[in-house]
């Protein structure tokens, strides 16, 4: 059915929009539980200013398109491509669903495709209105979007308020429209880490395509360039430049899902729109929206559990179910851990614990993977239980009904590894370098263990036992009383299915509510600079580090041993004659009577045990009356180096 002509389409380039939102605004958290949401905040301001003020150019038809993820198809032709980008900054990723949400809740089309860039979806959209005879307005500063401006197409710089037409392009790159991808191949972009051909920028580039009068035409006739050093360039990166032809490139043809006539622009329904400004604490511009809307506004609804403090006992009132296995579940086939995925990818939040072989982690194998979507709510996946003593080779059968470890991590490493979803646990460290051996990421996350340590470093441990007990009032099921103890203990994978499911899926389920309780008081207590920007980045850095160890020269470490070792003897025979005796250098009680009683050293004190005291502090205040206990401190630190 497709538009046609009087019909004016806005596309609006969202993951843009998300980055300029975050830059603009310093830090900002939610009061409620110190969630981050300045670019939310931002973004909710540019699409409102955006929408609003359209005067006479309004749009017919609008929406906003965002990027899926940073795999492309065009890594398939590059590896390297994008590859030097720096990370999401942690404190934007839990902002992205809710981005998504603030999008919706405007009543605008929020369009996002799995393998493809915004760009791409926003040139197919582009050019098929084009070709109906609409108008199309791309909402957007991306220089990448310029070649797609033709008659019936032009941008516009939501930041200047100021549309870009052919004339605006040429001013740029030094060519038309139509050949600002011949003018990228040459130049390359070290932003994406396109390579281009190396020494030739924009205006060398945009000269040799007004020269040859395309790309294919330069290269076929480079040997006629009379600059050596760019003509071999040319013809050395032939290949190189033709792969970046077809990085730059927006395909315009994208499959699709959402046809461009439902695109159609409406006032947005106060009702979502109001209740979700609200929930994000956006005060201003709720009541801004709600006066134009003349709607009235939401009374908030406090969701999340109060604060804790030390007050509060294990009585303290809680707005969630008691921590019992009613809400657990087993989760034995693919189908049904497909649905756990899908709400969490929905929601945002995921709280993950992995049950395994070993407290080693380099060693450690995968048993289980406990999940949660929200407190009271939790499932365990069995991967690898095992029944029965096993036979005369050790091998063991394998519990029924369990999904194989290979099927579990290939459905949920999309998620571990969404942008878009916060993974919650509790010394996630651990299960970070467990699952980085089997090739899975995780990110972003939150570590329930750091947020206590950055809110109450001083007040006692911050294991998940002892945090379940301070905060919730709950004491959860030992690990003894699974694996024993001592020469009686037990691996978790012969752990019985049902009580290490029970287990499992506790440990989740009071880690999300710890994190509930816990993460509000970031920002009421004014640590949450300390977490985001010191614990939490540190937790990839650590695991990362203790995963490569480091090398050691043996040989190296050999000769300083030797060394030390003919140093102290040295040190023992000078000792022994200032003595005048031997005796054992490694005993403080031989020591002590050496100084003491023998030759009378004065400033000696006694420890409990009747015995002399000589230790550095005492061995230091004597050097300065004798050679010998100066003689001791240097055979003691050589000691300890060797």
């Amino acid at each position: 059915m497709g538009l046609s002509k009087g019909d004016h389409l806005y596309l609006l380039d969202g993951s843009a929009y998300i980055f300029r939102a975050y830059h603009a605004l310093p830090p900002l958290t939610r009061k409620s539980d110190g969630l981050p949401i300045g670019a939310v905040s931002g973004f909710c301001n540019m699409l409102h200013k955006m929408v609003a003020g359209f005067g006479k150019a309004a749009p017919t038809h609008l929406a906003v398109i965002f990027d899926h993820s940073s795999e492309t198809f065009r890594n398939e032709i590059f590896a390297e491509y994008k590859a030097n980008r720096p990370p999401m900054p942690e404190d934007l990723r839990p902002q992205i669903p809710l981005i998504r949400e603030a999008t919706r809740a405007f009543g605008l089309p929020c369009i996002e495709m799995e393998g493809w860039e915004a760009d791409d979806i926003i040139a197919t959209y582009a050019v098929q209105a084009a070709a109906d005879g609409a108008e199309v307005t791309i909402v957007s500063s991306d220089k990448d979007l310029m070649q797609l401006i033709r008659p019936g197409v032009t941008m516009l710089d939501p930041m200047k308020n100021a549309r870009m037409g052919p004339e605006e392009v040429e001013a740029k790159f030094g060519v038309a429209p139509d050949r600002v991808i011949d003018v990228q191949a040459l130049a390359g972009d070290s932003v994406d880490n396109v390579p281009g051909a190396p020494g030739i920028g924009v205006k060398t580039a945009a000269q040799l395509i007004g020269d040859y009068g395309d790309l294919d035409s330069l290269l076929a006739r480079a040997e006629e360039i009379k600059q050596p050093k760019r003509r071999q360039t040319l013809i050395d990166h032939a290949d190189q430049i033709r792969i970046s032809r077809d990085l730059v490139t927006l395909e315009q043809d994208v499959p699709v899902a959402d046809a461009v006539e439902h695109f159609g622009l409406h006032e947005p329904d106060p009702e979502p729109l109001l209740d979700f400004l609200t929930r994000m604490e956006f005060r201003t511009l709720t009541n801004r929206i709600a006066e134009a809307l003349d709607a009235e506004v939401p009374v908030a609804e406090v969701e999340e559990p109060p604060i804790s403090t030390d007050s509060e006992g294990p009585g303290a009132e809680r707005p969630w179910p008691e921590i019992d296995a009613q809400g657990y579940e087993i989760l034995r086939n693919p189908a049904r851990l497909a649905e756990w995925v899908a709400e969490a990818t929905s929601t945002g939040l995921l709280c993950v614990d992995l049950e395994t072989t070993s407290l080693n982690e380099m060693e450690a194998e995968i048993v289980g993977i406990a999940l949660a979507l929200e407190p009271g709510r939790a499932a365990y996946v069995p991967v690898a239980h095992v029944s029965g003593d096993g036979d005369l080779l050790g091998a063991q059968d394998r519990v029924p009904d369990q999904i194989p470890l290979d099927d579990a991590l290939a459905a949920l490493k999309p998620l571990l590894a969404d942008p878009a979803c916060l993974k919650i646990g509790q010394n996630l460290k651990y299960d970070l370098k467990v699952l980085a051996r089997y090739g899975v990421p995780v990110r972003p996350i939150d570590d329930t263990m750091l947020i206590s340590y950055a809110l109450d470093s001083g007040k006692g441990g911050h294991g998940m036992d002892e945090l379940s007990e301070r905060h919730l009032g709950h004491r959860p099921q030992p690990i003894k009383e699974l694996i024993g103890s001592g020469k009686s203990r037990i691996t978790f994978d012969k752990v019985e299915l049902e009580k290490a499911a029970h287990y499992a899926a506790e440990d989740a389920d009071i880690t999300f509510r710890l994190w509930h309780r816990l993460r509000p008081r970031l920002a009421a207590e004014r640590v949450s600079t300390v977490y985001h920007t010191l614990e939490r980045p540190l937790i990839q850095v650590l695991a990362d580090m203790e995963r490569a160890g480091i090398k050691v020269d043996r040989a190296t470490l050999g000769d300083m041993s030797n060394r030390f070792a003919q140093k102290m003897a040295e040190y023992e025979d000078e000792i022994y004659e200032l003595a005048g005796r031997k005796f054992n250098l490694g005993s403080p009680k031989q020591l002590g009577e050496i100084l003491f009683d023998e030759m009378e050293l004065e400033g000696g004190k006694k420890t409990k045990t009747g015995a002399w005291g000589t230790g550095a502090d005492v061995l230091e205040s004597l050097a300065a009356l004798h050679d010998l206990p100066a003689k001791v401190l240097d055979w003691r630190q050589l000691s300890k180096l060797k």
